[in-house]
């Protein structure tokens, strides 16, 4: 079940990733005290990103379709999503930090988005447990 949800958040990933790059999907838009604004726009007119932030979902849909040859793998996926967005969750809600110091919007919707993505990998990354039935 952890590598169907590796490879569930990885497409998911990449559709997102790609949707962002997608005009009337991704409404262009000015993002605060963010300094790299090529892409910027809004996501679905709720989620704040730029070309950046595509790029970033598009690379952790890579790694979760890649994630998805093993159980290892997809365990390790699961950590590794948890700890980054757990991470991108606190930078998003401190103002100081809120644009990844003007990269990438991470305020707004984007953090609750972030909290409860993390929130799901860690379950997957740290409490579920394979059982395996043997015939």
């Amino acid at each position: 079940m952890v590598r169907t949800f590796a490879l569930l958040f990885g497409i998911v990933f990449l559709a997102v990733g790609a949707l962002g790059f997608v005009p009337g999907i991704a409404e262009p838009a000015t993002h605060e005290g963010v300094t790299m604004t090529h892409g910027s726009a809004m996501l679905l007119g709720l989620f704040p990103v730029n070309t950046l932030h595509n790029i970033v979902h598009l690379l952790f849909g890579l790694w979760g379709v890649m994630a998805y040859r093993s159980a290892g793998g997809a365990v390790g996926y699961f950590r590794g999503v948890a700890v980054l967005y757990a991470l991108l969750t606190v930078l998003g809600l401190l103002p100081q930090t809120n644009t990844l110091f003007g990269l990438v919007p991470l305020h707004g919707n984007d953090v609750w988005l972030h909290a409860a993505l993390a929130l799901v990998a860690a379950y997957f990354g740290f409490v579920h447990r394979e059982t395996t039935v043997t015939a």
